[in-house]
């Protein structure tokens, strides 16, 4: 008859320490991966297409997190809503300003706030996923940047919004509303899109010169030749400006077109900078 314990049958398993899992997020950031030439990567893949399916897993798995991420960002954005409708209408009077012609146009803008709320939560969220996609496939080095540039972003395209809602909005909308005399109600349908898609283009080229100076020290942008194109750039941004402008007027397209110039010209200083700080390295 076996008189043994309850423990001396089933011995618990040793519980692994917080220092493990640091030691493989340590790892994980330090360890370089294999380089195998371009070439001998594709042509064996060619070969045997059954090498990407762990990656087309992987990436299914990354993209379930993502839409996940995505509906609770949307779901709490559907909470506060009517709070952010209000904040949106804040530059013109507040909610009580706008006017609805359509019998289902407030059911759509609430739908479109919650959407714009819920992507703006899970960006940071899906950023992430992105870089643990692709950053086994990265340097060591350029794969701190990556993670390093994620938090960065946020407080880049933070400030885009903070921009554009603070000092680019209080500036056009009076003028926009009473150009030539005559006042104009907006439309909740036309304002939301307007003011939505301002902040968000607006926010998301804030982040040009944070991308611009990570490629630079990853040694694929050389800032002398972004100061050469610099007359290319310019037209760039103006079809970039034009096509983000929800109206047709030069005036709302020089609004957005300034900005974006004067963030071209700080990418070419971050540039300058970031290839000052990676020549010792090299």
């Amino acid at each position: 008859m076996d008189k043994s314990g309850p423990s001396e049958r089933n011995p618990a398993r040793p519980v692994k320490p917080p220092v493990h899992g640091i030691k493989q997020v340590q790892a994980f950031l330090t360890g370089e991966p294999d380089d195998t030439p371009v070439t001998e990567t594709l042509s064996s893949t060619i070969q045997h297409p059954s090498i990407l399916l762990p990656h087309i897993n992987a990436l299914r798995r990354h993209l379930l997190r993502m839409v996940l991420a995505l509906v609770i960002g949307v779901i709490i954005g559907a909470v506060f809503a009517q709070q952010i409708m209000e904040l949106l209408s804040r530059p013109i009077g507040g909610i009580k300003t706008l006017q609805a012609i359509d019998v289902t146009e407030t059911v759509g803008m609430f739908m479109l706030v919650a959407l714009m709320a819920g992507f703006a939560l899970a960006l940071p969220y899906i950023a992430f996923e992105l870089w643990l996609f692709i950053a086994p496939g990265l340097h060591a080095r350029a794969r701190r940047l990556g993670l390093l540039g994620i938090p960065l972003s946020i407080i880049f395209f933070l400030g885009g919004v903070a921009f554009a809602y603070f000092l680019l909005l209080p500036t056009a909308l009076p003028f926009l509303l009473d150009f030539m005399g005559i006042h104009t109600i907006p439309r909740v349908s036309s304002y939301v899109k307007f003011v939505g898609g301002l902040l968000f283009w607006i926010g998301i080229f804030f982040e040009s010169p944070l991308v611009i100076a990570v490629l630079t020290m990853m040694g694929l942008v050389k800032p002398r030749s972004l100061l050469k194109q610099w007359r290319y750039a310019i037209v760039i941004i103006a079809v970039i400006a034009a096509a983000i402008t929800p109206t047709v007027d030069p005036v709302n397209m020089a609004l957005v077109m300034l900005p974006l110039v004067l963030l071209y010209f700080l990418s070419i200083g971050l540039s300058y900078l970031a290839a000052a700080i990676r020549k010792p390295k090299d």
